[in-house]
């Protein structure tokens, strides 16, 4: 692993070809240390730490991507195209939007709607609709039914606004069917349609939050509570 980018230098260490994505580097710090066995570090630069070791005999890597679109878009196209990578597993918070989710849910995202414009460097002639692959997508679902937890599958908002100066956003997206908001997945979904059938994505996300009883979590909790959700992405790929 000589390879490396303006933001990724394994100097050596290894890249599995699948990786789960937090977008907090301490939460892919603590899945290395509570899920994975001889684990090396392969990043640094910029704090976004990354992590390979092994789970249940598997080779597996995760590493943080930060907030939003543009820095998730970073670094899934630099895992796909000049490490290797095919199977990209987003893991982490959202905002409930709907009445019949609750705060520790976890939500399976089958698409990933966006107020973002990071689609138009395609040139496509019309609207694409960022998809998650089935494969993984199905298998996510069965782990989760598995293993007790309490899961909803369909689309999610992948927004580039935290705080939002639309007020009637929420609603409006909300009306559409949207289960909930978080900011990255339709960006990772972008990218490896882009890069052709043999990479796959998918976003699973737990709760954290609800925009409308405003319930949610600490950021303590974010950080290590959500373990189905870590051992549901750990026990997709076979």
């Amino acid at each position: 692993m000589s390879k490396s980018t303006p933001h990724i230098k394994p100097e050596n260490n290894p890249i599995a070809e699948t990786i789960l994505l937090p977008g907090d580097p301490l939460r892919a710090k603590f899945i290395a240390d509570t899920y994975l066995e001889d684990v090396v570090q392969f990043n640094e630069v910029r704090n976004m730490f990354g992590y390979t070791g092994t789970y249940k005999g598997k080779r597996i890597s995760v590493m943080g991507t930060g907030m939003g679109i543009p820095s998730i878009g970073i670094y899934s196209y630099e895992l796909i195209h000049t490490f290797g990578v095919k199977n990209l597993i987003r893991v982490g918070s959202c905002g409930a939007m709907q009445e019949d989710i609750n705060v520790y849910d976890i939500i399976i995202a089958q698409g990933a709607s966006t107020d973002s414009n990071y689609v138009a460097q395609y040139g496509l002639p019309g609207h694409f609709a960022p998809i998650a692959n089935f494969d993984l997508l199905s298998r996510a679902k069965q782990l989760a039914d598995e293993k007790g937890a309490v899961s909803h599958v369909g689309n999610v908002l992948s927004s580039d606004i935290f705080y939002n100066a639309n007020k009637e956003a929420t609603d409006k997206w909300r009306s559409m069917g949207i289960l909930a908001v978080e900011m990255e997945s339709a960006g990772l979904y972008m990218n490896a349609a882009y890069a052709g059938g043999d990479v796959r994505a998918l976003g699973i996300f737990t709760v954290s939050d609800h925009l409308l009883t405003h319930e949610e979590t600490t950021p303590e909790e974010r950080q290590t509570s959500f373990t189905k959700m870590m051992e549901i992405a750990l026990e997709i790929v076979e």
